[in-house]
């Protein structure tokens, strides 16, 4: 490689790093790094006294994706708006609700691909809850995840497949087209995929309707803040 061309190819690299798209990719790239590690990690099960507790992992993901997502801050213009009308905020709720419902009733047979036994957050050998690794899955899963997805999925590329300058495109301009196909990838991230598939099209449809991503952050939120206290109180792990 020439010098020059060199040059060129470390001034493009820096582009990027500096762009709109990475801004958005990077926290759910760091939060999906750690699905992959806990996929080599075992079961996350309480740990007898003086073992690694595997569940850990799930409060470092929650940590790490909370931290760039805390220093990106200032970049996600589409955040800046946070009063939301009265109207929209209440829609945004409904709908979590309805998302919630529909996730607890899909969870077996084809709708699924598998369901393991889940994040178990009882302390070793007893029915309590083990509160310092709970807070932290519960904090991920009702804060960090919305806020990482739907700056992903909804802000970022339901919109780049309409167009590269995503940030010029007002989410009401989006087409049925993209809305499918991110509905379909945010799908495949999950292992009850119709849900999460019709999760999807309802958190995209609410951001294309409202065109305020808040609406679709708090949808988002409140489907697993609720999921997560539905789990504690039924006790049934499967959805973690």
């Amino acid at each position: 490689m020439l010098p020059e061309e060199g040059a060129a190819a470390r001034s493009r690299l820096r582009a990027w790093l500096r762009s709109e798209p990475l801004v958005r990719i990077l926290p759910f790239a760091l939060f999906m790094v750690f699905v992959a590690l806990g996929s080599f990690a075992p079961p996350p099960l309480p740990a007898p006294p003086g073992d690694w507790d595997p569940r850990w992992i799930y409060a470092a993901r929650a940590i790490v994706t909370g931290a760039a997502l805390v220093l990106l801050w200032p970049r996600f213009v589409e955040l800046k708006e946070v009063r939301l009308g009265l109207r929209d905020g209440l829609l945004g709720v409904a709908a979590g609700v309805g998302v919630l419902i529909i996730w607890v009733l899909l969870d077996e047979g084809w709708v699924t691909f598998k369901l393991g036994n889940g994040f178990d957050p009882r302390q070793y050998g007893s029915e309590a809850i083990d509160w310092p690794v709970t807070l932290f899955r519960l904090l991920g899963l009702a804060i960090v995840v919305p806020l990482a997805e739907e700056l992903f999925w909804r802000s970022f590329l339901l919109r780049w497949l309409e167009k590269q300058d995503f940030l010029a495109l007002a989410p009401a301009a989006i087409g049925v087209r993209a809305l499918v196909i991110t509905s379909v990838l945010f799908a495949l991230e999950h292992n009850q995929w119709l849900a999460g598939f019709i999760a999807g099209l309802v958190y995209g449809g609410l951001y294309m309707r409202t065109g305020r991503l808040w609406v679709a952050v708090i949808a988002h939120a409140v489907t697993n803040g609720l999921l997560g206290a539905y789990i504690l109180i039924m006790r049934d792990w499967r959805f973690w």
